[in-house]
């Protein structure tokens, strides 16, 4: 089965060149055309005329790329025959131009470290932009210590008001005491006075230590409350005197945000490293633009000098050759040249033969007519004149 895939495949194959070689090949055939019959006749006579004046547009197409490819060769001839110094000469500028192109290629190929659009808005920037990078380092500097000042003043307030809230505790403590006390020495009192009155004791030194001792618990206690009391106001008035200061620092802190926000809407940036490091970028590229247009520049006028040595000389197409400069310096590249021109004539040449044998066939055909049938002979040679006029 295999087998007979094959050599239908082969056969196939060996049909369809066949096929496409009889396409290539023009054929006359005027045996069932009626030529007494102006419209058949004329309808033929035509064709035969379009097919001369379409091979004419494709010759006259031809000629003009055989000519170029003609003139090429023929400057070709007449480098390679050119005296030694002038030939130096020329290959000095053709390796000038190498060099700058390989520069060039390198520039075209490299990784650029910026954006067109963050280069152009940094260079409308390029004078103050320096300036800016200082100031942005300064204000996230102040900035960083305005923050550190409002939670060293946060700190101290929360203590601030801790320490209060343990005075009022302290407080709270010492006025329940003191009721206490207050409750101790009624008892105290009251059993002294049942044990005198009730039980004729002698109660006097009781009443005494019970006077003298709550006296002096109660004396402790509103000492404590007082110095509590005064610390209070002291804490109190550090608050206050602390939230002054924390609103001055605040007011320092919203006016550095907004000079911040303000300086990094400026110069389209995050922070102060973003923008030095977009400076950086931007000297590096500027740089390398600026070695991109001297080379532009030089590239221009090797350019003009090397058309201007070859214009000295036989060659008729000098520009040709500004893109052609590494043939200029290696003979293999030269050679390599040659043989694709002279591959590329010789396929236009085949083009021409071609169209030639197309046109001439036609013609032959026309007169062929002609000769077969003299009553129109006149009528057809009308529509070629007329042909060759509008031609």
């Amino acid at each position: 089965m295999g087998l007979w895939k094959k050599i239908f495949g082969l056969v196939s194959k060996r049909e369809q060149e066949q096929t496409e070689s009889d396409w290539e090949e023009i054929v006359y055939d005027h045996t069932e055309v009626d030529f007494s019959d102006e419209e058949q006749r004329s309808r033929y006579v035509t064709g035969c005329l379009e097919q001369m004046a379409e091979a004419a547009k494709e010759i006259n197409q031809l000629n003009g790329e055989y000519s170029l490819v003609t003139a090429y060769l023929t400057d070709m001839e007449e480098i390679e025959a050119l005296p030694q110094e002038p030939r130096e000469e020329i290959n000095r500028v053709a390796n000038k131009l190498l060099v700058l192109e390989q520069e060039r290629q390198k520039y075209l190929d490299k990784k650029h470290v910026m954006r067109d659009s963050d280069y152009y808005n940094m260079r409308k920037q390029e004078n103050e932009v320096q300036e800016g990078i200082r100031k942005l380092k300064e204000a996230e500097s102040y900035n960083k210590l305005v923050k550190k000042d409002l939670k060293r003043l946060d700190g101290e307030r929360h203590a601030y008001a801790y320490r209060k809230n343990e005075l009022l505790t302290v407080q709270a403590n010492l006025r329940g005491m003191a009721v206490i006390f207050i409750c101790a020495l009624i008892a105290c009192m009251i059993m002294l006075a049942v044990l005198q009155f009730g039980f004729d004791m002698d109660t006097y030194a009781g009443y005494f230590i019970a006077i003298l001792a709550g006296a002096i618990a109660l004396t402790v206690v509103c000492v404590k409350y007082i110095d509590a009391d005064k610390e209070i106001g002291t804490v109190e008035r550090s608050v206050s005197k602390l939230i002054q200061l924390q609103n001055k620092v605040k007011i320092r802190y919203v006016n550095n945000t907004n000079l911040l926000n303000y300086l990094c809407m400026k110069y389209d940036t995050d922070n102060a490293a973003n923008l030095e490091k977009l400076w950086n970028d931007y000297l590096e590229e500027k740089e390398a633009r600026k070695q991109f247009a001297e080379a532009e520049a030089k590239t221009e006028y090797y350019q003009k000098e090397l058309i201007r040595q070859l214009s000295q000389f036989r060659v008729s197409d000098p520009v040709r050759w500004i893109n052609q400069v590494r043939a200029l310096l290696d003979s293999r590249e030269m050679v390599e040249i040659r043989h694709e021109l002279i591959v590329r004539r010789q396929s236009l040449r085949q083009q021409l033969e071609y169209n030639n044998n197309v046109a001439q066939t036609a013609r032959d055909e026309i007169m062929a007519i002609a000769k077969e049938h003299p009553k129109w002979a006149a009528d057809i040679m009308d529509m070629v004149d007329k042909y060759d006029t509008n031609v």
